[in-house]
């Protein structure tokens, strides 16, 4: 019964840093005329509330899709409808149609808060408990300490409960559909992630490692047999999944193509703000979204993407492993972040759970990331206010990790999951035997550098012809730092067979 008691607690202290950070400002809070992401989730329920819907993703004099319009998968709407209802049944004024336009009070704070939380606590907190309870290999203080790092992951916290939105329900399903497929509920499991896409369409940065791995054991089991039998309950689960969701949207053919057409805008351009990838960092140098027609931008992001995840996409298919799965879900969700078209800054949160599952594999890469991925969102935390909070949510996470996983004594070659690729790099390079000490080295400047940037940003002006320098810097720094990851988790899920293969010898 202890260990549950120690598991209720770090539920608990995860429950109380996220409300406390609540208290804080949100995004756009008294900036009128479009407010921010807190007004666009009001929005919704106002508009989900009053209109049919058929109206829903259709611009009209009820609804300006100019302002704040309807842009998730359905699921979102539906989220947004009950939320309404229970508005509805507090305060009225909250969803009134055009008069709540930007309604702001304490109240309804409050009640948008507590919806966070109560999605947080029926669909994240539950899966991650139960995904660090599963975990093999590990002892239960290792579990209960896995489980207090990733509810205490700052990222998702400042933008769930400072900058304002539920992220925590997507990725909640996600993780949700990691835990079936991992423990061989293959159709619970697709069920899940097929509601986490039609949650947040951003959710398809997870799609191929999901689909490669349940390709791999469908090819495992043989498709002349069992394997076959297992493709089609999974196509049908698929299937009946998004029929379900969309089933108000498919009476009319312009009914299902607006709504696509609002899920993946293109028209928007290769990327929006100040956001850490290729795109956006390049654009310092060569401004590719002035020089390249629109379509052939769509192209070159579209080949970047793919050609970065195939590799492991195909090692995933013909190797199927849960850890193989769990890599190659960083590595997808990775690239697709660094090279896909339309990215915003929020969606390194995509790469960021599944890192956080690896946590007690690597805790020392994996901390290192996860720091990397809440400092490229500086520029918007700095923007909402919320520098304080993410501060000290930061340093409580840091000193979490490296106590629960003593990540500093964790990086030798074996530790780093580098053993048999720096075997293959010696057979040429005899002398190359300092490989965890180049990480270490890189791993400081790239504190150092973090830091130094934080404080220059919040202390000094930027220069009138350069109002944006300090930003397009972090973002470039924090780039350059994902571009390094995205090396090593290919490594690590490329030289993964051969390290076992060396393993099965030793033992």
């Amino acid at each position: 019964m202890e260990k549950w008691y120690l598991m209720a607690i770090v539920v608990l202290l995860g429950l109380t840093v996220r409300w406390t950070v609540s208290l804080n400002s949100y995004s756009g809070a008294g900036k009128p005329p479009m407010f921010g992401d807190y007004e666009a989730q009001r929005h919704w329920q106002e508009i989900t509330f009053n209109l049919p819907v058929k109206q829903w993703y259709f611009n009209s004099s009820d609804n300006n899709l100019q302002y704040w319009g309807l842009d998730y998968p359905p699921l979102t709407a539906y989220h947004s409808l009950l939320c309404a209802y229970v508005a509805k049944f507090i305060n009225p004024d909250w969803i009134a149609l055009h008069s709540s336009r930007g309604y702001e009070s304490q109240a309804h704070k409050l009640f948008m808060r507590t919806t966070v939380l109560i999605a947080d606590l029926l669909i994240y907190i539950p899966a991650v408990v139960l995904y660090c309870w599963c975990l093999k290999e590990i002892s239960t203080k290792k579990k209960i300490a896995h489980a207090l790092c990733i509810l205490l992951y700052p990222g998702l916290i400042l933008i769930d409960y400072g900058h304002f939105q539920y992220n925590s329900v997507s990725l909640g399903f996600a993780l949700w559909g990691v835990l079936g497929v991992s423990c061989d509920w293959d159709l619970l499991g697709s069920l899940a992630f097929c509601l986490a896409i039609n949650y947040k369409q951003m959710e398809l940065y997870h799609s191929l490692p999901f689909f490669c791995f349940l390709l791999g054991k469908c090819f495992k089991k043989g498709l002349k047999g069992k394997g076959f039998v297992l493709l089609i309950k999974l196509a049908c689960t698929v299937v009946a999944s998004f029929i379900l969701c969309w089933l108000p949207f498919f009476t009319e053919r312009e009914q299902t193509q607006q709504v696509l057409r609002r899920l993946f805008p293109v028209d928007r351009g290769l990327f929006e703000d100040k956001v850490a990838n290729i795109w956006c960092s390049f654009s310092i140098f060569l401004k590719i979204k002035d020089i390249l027609p629109h379509h052939i931008q769509i192209i070159i992001s579209f080949c970047f993407t793919f050609l970065s995840l195939l590799p492991a996409c195909i090692k995933l298919t013909l190797q199927p492993s849960p850890k193989g799965f769990r890599f190659t879900l960083v590595s997808c969700a990775l690239s697709f972040f660094l090279f896909s078209f339309q990215v915003h800054e929020k969606s390194i949160l995509l790469v960021s759970l599944p890192v956080c599952l690896v946590l007690s594999e690597i805790p020392f890469m994996s901390t290192w990331f996860l720091l990397v991925s809440t400092f490229s969102m500086l520029p918007l935390l700095l923007k909402d206010e919320l520098l304080m909070p993410s501060v000290v949510t930061t340093m409580a996470f840091f000193i979490a990790c490296a106590i629960s996983f003593s990540i500093f004594e964790k990086t030798s070659e074996e530790e780093l999951q580098l053993k048999s690729f720096s075997i293959s790099v010696r057979k040429y390079l005899p002398c190359f035997k300092f490989f965890p000490r180049i990480i270490q080295y890189l791993f400081l400047i790239s504190v150092i550098t973090m830091v130094l940037l934080t404080l220059i940003t919040i202390t000094l002006e930027p220069p009138q012809k350069l109002p944006d320098l300090f930003s397009v810097l972090i973002c470039f720094v924090s780039c350059l730092n994902f571009l390094f990851f995205l090396v090593y988790f290919n490594i690590i899920i490329m030289w993964d067979s051969k390290n076992r293969r060396n393993q099965k010898k030793i033992n």
